[in-house]
């Protein structure tokens, strides 16, 4: 899956450096600045959500996981914006194992 994420972010980076916004949504994306990417991402996070509560009802996991595919892709979107890509995420999803989420949040509590 990994070769996944690095093919989507060698596109991403290519998007952001050379395509012209007329020609590249990605590239509209980073033309229009980091709000309309959060706004977008924000839709996203929303039709999420809704499809969610549609498969707890239906059982049918096929819309959530278009969604959740499209929340993904503006997520890795905005991170691009920001300088970042999928590694950083995986980097610290890595950071987190055997570190108990109960004892994290107790601890970003104490800093906090």
């Amino acid at each position: 899956m990994s070769e996944v994420l690095a093919q989507l972010a060698a596109v991403l980076a290519a998007r952001k450096a050379d395509a012209s916004p007329d020609a590249s949504y990605v590239s509209s994306l980073h033309h229009q600045g980091l709000n309309k990417i959060l706004e977008k991402l924000g839709e996203e996070a929303t039709e999420t959500i809704i499809a969610a509560k549609d498969a707890g009802t239906s059982g049918d996991n096929s819309k959530l996981i278009y969604e959740v595919a499209d929340l993904w892709f503006h997520s890795l979107v905005m991170l691009s914006e920001l300088g970042e890509d999928y590694t950083a995420i995986l980097e610290e999803l890595e950071r987190r194992f055997n570190l108990s989420g109960l004892d994290e949040k107790a601890a970003r509590k104490k800093t906090q």
